[in-house]
C-alpha cells in the first residue's frame, strides 16, 4: 500500500509531491537540493487531508526504495508516519496558539544535517496558530534553511500565515474530496459497511477522521442527531438562552473526557519524577514546574472546547446548507440524507433569507469564538439568531 493511498481525492496534489521527490531523487549533491522546493505551505480546509498529505510526502522524501518512493513499506516509510523517524519533526499544538518557547528550539534542530534519510523534515501541523511574533521567529529558519532540510507548514489557508512566510513557500492546494472516495476509503481500509460509510462522509462533509468516528460510534451519531435537532425547538428568546447553556455543557463535558485522564496521567507523571507524592505538600522550588503544567492542561482544554463548538456550528451549516437546497430546489445532494424530513419541515417554516441569516449568524459565532469572545456569549447570540423570525 504506498503512503499516497490515504491521500484521497487529490491526484494533481500528489502528482505534484510525487513528482518533487522524483526530480530531487534523480539529482545529486546541491542539484538535488535545488530540485526540492525548502518550504512548502499545504493548504485546504478543514478534512481536506492536510496533515496526511505531508505526512505522505514526508514518508516518500524518506523512502529507501529505489524504484518506488513512497512505497509504505519500507523503514523510511513506515517510522516516518508513524511519527518515529529521526529526521522527521512533527511540530503541532493542543493550545489555541503556538507559544515562541515551542518554536525556538525547532530553529537549532532544523540546523542539524538527517542522520539517516535524504532529507531533515520539518512538518508543522497548525501554522495557523502562529501569532505574527512567532512566525517572525520561524521566519529566517524557513527563509534560509541547510540544503538537506524541507520545511512543510499546513495550514487552511495561504491567508492564515505570515506574508513574509508564505512568499518564500512553494504552495498546494487540497479541495474537499468527493464523499464517495472517502467511503471507499472507510471501507478498503477499516472494513465499515458501505452504506454505513457514505451517509458518515457525507454527514462529516468528507473530513476523513469524522467520517470514521461516525461511521464506528453509534453515540457519535446520535449526539450530532440531537444537535441538529435544536433549531426546530427553538421557539423565543428563553428557547435559544437554554440551548446555548446546553451545548457549552455538552462541549465542556466532552473536552474534560477527552483530557482528565491524560492530565491526571501528566501530573502524576511529573511529581514522580520531581521525587514528590501526591497530596503531599511541595516545595516552593517545585511549585513553578507543577504551575506550568497545569496552566498548559487548561490551555489544552480550552482548545478542545473551543474544537468540540467549532464542529457543532459546522454541523449547524451542514442543516441550513441542506435547507437552503430544498427551499432553491437546487439539483445536489443533501449532506443530512438521514434528516430529509427534518430539513424538509425546516425549509418549509422559512424563507432562503432567512436561512442565509441564520448560516450568517452561525459563521460570527465561529469568528467570535477564533477571537476568544466568551463561549456562551458567541453561542447565545448565535441560537437567539436562529429563533423563527415573523
Amino acid at each position: 500500500m504506498s503512503v499516497w493511498d490515504e491521500v484521497v481525492g487529490q491526484d494533481e496534489v500528489v502528482a505534484t509531491l510525487r513528482g518533487a521527490v522524483l526530480a530531487s531523487r534523480e539529482a545529486t549533491g546541491d542539484a538535488a537540493a535545488r530540485a526540492m522546493s525548502h518550504a512548502w505551505l499545504i493548504t485546504g480546509p478543514p478534512g481536506s487531508g492536510r496533515s496526511v498529505a505531508a505526512r505522505a510526502f514526508a514518508a516518500a522524501l524518506q523512502c529507501t526504495d529505489p524504484a518506488e518512493p513512497g512505497c509504505g513499506r519500507c523503514h523510511g516509510c513506515t517510522t516516518a508516519l508513524a511519527g518515529t523517524h529521526a529526521d522527521v519533526t512533527l511540530i503541532g499544538t493542543e493550545k489555541v496558539i503556538f507559544a515562541i518557547e515551542e518554536i525556538r528550539p525547532l530553529i537549532s534542530q532544523a540546523q542539524r544535517a538527517p542522520s539517516q534519510g535524504r532529507w531533515r523534515v520539518m512538518l508543522m501541523e497548525d501554522a495557523d496558530r502562529m501569532v505574527e511574533r512567532t512566525s517572525n521567529v520561524l521566519l529566517k529558519a524557513v527563509e534560509e534553511p541547510p540544503p538537506r532540510t524541507v520545511w512543510l507548514l499546513c495550514a487552511p489557508s495561504p491567508e492564515d500565515v505570515l506574508t513574509t512566510i508564505r512568499s518564500r513557500c512553494r504552495a498546494v492546494h487540497l479541495r474537499v474530496p468527493d464523499p464517495r472516495a472517502v467511503a471507499d476509503l472507510l471501507v478498503r481500509r477499516d472494513g465499515l459497511d458501505p452504506d454505513v460509510a457514505l451517509a458518515a462522509a457525507r454527514a462529516a462533509q468528507s473530513h476523513v477522521g469524522l467520517a470514521r468516528r461516525l461511521a464506528r460510534d453509534p453515540e457519535a451519531r446520535a449526539r450530532r442527531r440531537r444537535l441538529l435537532a435544536v433549531p426546530a425547538g427553538i421557539r423565543g428568546v428563553g428557547d435559544a438562552v437554554l440551548a446555548a447553556a446546553d451545548l457549552i455543557e455538552t462541549a465542556a463535558a466532552d473536552a474534560r473526557a477527552a483530557t482528565e485522564e491524560r492530565d491526571a496521567a501528566e501530573k502524576a507523571e511529573l511529581l514522580r519524577n520531581l521525587g514528590a507524592e501526591a497530596g503531599t505538600r511541595l516545595p516552593p522550588a517545585l511549585r513553578g514546574q507543577v504551575k506550568q503544567l497545569e496552566d498548559d492542561q487548561k490551555r489544552r482544554a480550552t482548545r478542545a472546547q473551543r474544537d468540540v463548538l467549532d464542529r457543532a456550528m459546522v454541523d449547524l451549516l451542514s442543516l441550513y446548507r441542506d435547507v437552503l437546497v430544498v427551499q432553491l430546489a437546487a439539483d445536489v445532494e443533501l449532506i443530512n440524507t438521514d434528516l430529509a424530513a427534518e430539513v424538509r419541515a425546516l425549509a418549509g417554516g422559512s424563507t432562503p433569507e432567512q436561512t442565509v441569516r441564520r448560516m450568517d449568524a452561525v459563521g460570527v459565532a465561529r469568528e467570535r469564538l477564533a477571537a476568544n469572545v466568551a463561549p456562551l456569549l458567541a453561542v447565545e447570540a448565535m441560537m437567539v439568531a436562529l429563533r423563527p423570525q415573523g
